[in-house]
């Protein structure tokens, strides 16, 4: 451990390093505890979910709103526990641990290896879909050909957390799988992030974008009709790409009928170079919005991504 760490950062990691290792069935129990807790004890966030389910879904009744916020609940429990359950994931056994689960499956590694030895960047755009706190594990969700994503070829673009108590724990929590092998290094704070693709434009890297609609910089703001919503978003990651010349891609996060996922890698364009970023963004959300009607319940509900338009 890091000395400079604070105490309540040390003890939280114990308490969730020993709480992790309890079996993954364990941890689901936990979850669906917490989605009845967030549901119907607390109501947590309850009236947001409802008014961006309604917004998204016009068409559905209140009946079948009401069926997705309860479902998307569930979701939410399992996204905690599942969470929780990655960071006892640690060093050679913690891997074999995450690969036996099949947690999360990559659905076409073939593509995603075919556009990383193509000699360009690949900029992979994601958003709060399926379980986000998993991506640190992801050179090893590849169950038939090996994936081409090593700790030194992929970047992980976060938001810091204001607590820097919390930015402690779910940085390493997040990298737990490949910490050993140096993965803690791929997560890069978003207002790091223009150095750092610069500084390593030369070198075969994916970078991973997560991507929601409310911006939280103020670099290529642009507006959009997002599940049949005004609301804005941000185009520097596409911006990024054109000007290095990258491929561009969406990364769907699906849920399989156990609980865990699928990740299935769409090109948007093999070459970004003279693109509009806009035009590829738009692109972006229409990719997401196939997604999250085809799984509604699928997504971080809870956070109202349109509040700049109520």
């Amino acid at each position: 451990m890091n000395n400079k760490e604070s105490i309540s950062v040390k003890l939280m990691k114990a308490f969730l390093g020993l709480h992790s290792r309890l079996p993954l069935r364990w941890h689901y129990a936990f979850g669906r505890f917490l989605a009845w807790c967030a549901d119907e004890v607390f109501g947590y966030r309850k009236d947001v979910a409802t008014v961006n389910l309604s917004r998204s879904f016009p068409e559905k009744s209140a009946s079948e709103i009401s069926e997705i916020r309860k479902r998307f609940y569930q979701h939410f429990g399992r996204v905690i526990a599942q969470t929780i359950w990655f960071g006892g994931c640690r060093g050679a056994s913690g891997r074999e641990r995450l690969r036996k689960s099949r947690l999360v499956e990559f659905e076409n590694p073939q593509e995603w290896n075919r556009l990383m030895g193509s000699g360009r960047q690949m900029m992979v755009l994601l958003s709060h879909m399926g379980n986000w706190e998993l991506i640190g594990g992801l050179p090893l969700y590849s169950y038939g050909e090996p994936l081409d994503a090593g700790t030194d070829s992929i970047c992980v673009t976060y938001l810091a957390q204001s607590s820097k108590f919390w930015d402690s724990i779910l940085k390493w929590n997040r990298s737990a799988p490949m910490e050993d092998l140096g993965f803690e290094k791929a997560y890069v704070e978003a207002e790091s992030v223009i150095s750092f693709v610069v500084a390593h434009r030369d070198e075969k890297y994916a970078h991973l974008f997560i991507t929601d609609q409310h911006p939280y910089l103020q670099k290529g703001v642009f507006s959009l009709t997002f599940m049949n919503q005004e609301c804005r978003s941000m185009a520097a990651s596409a911006g990024l790409a054109v000007k290095l010349d990258m491929s561009v891609c969406y990364l769907g996060f699906k849920e399989k009928e156990d609980g865990g996922y699928t990740l299935k890698l769409v090109p948007i364009c093999e070459s970004a170079k003279g693109e509009d970023p806009i035009e590829l963004m738009k692109q972006y959300y229409k990719l997401l919005e196939n997604d999250l009607k085809e799984q509604p319940w699928n997504y971080l509900w809870t956070h109202n991504r349109w509040k700049k338009y109520d």
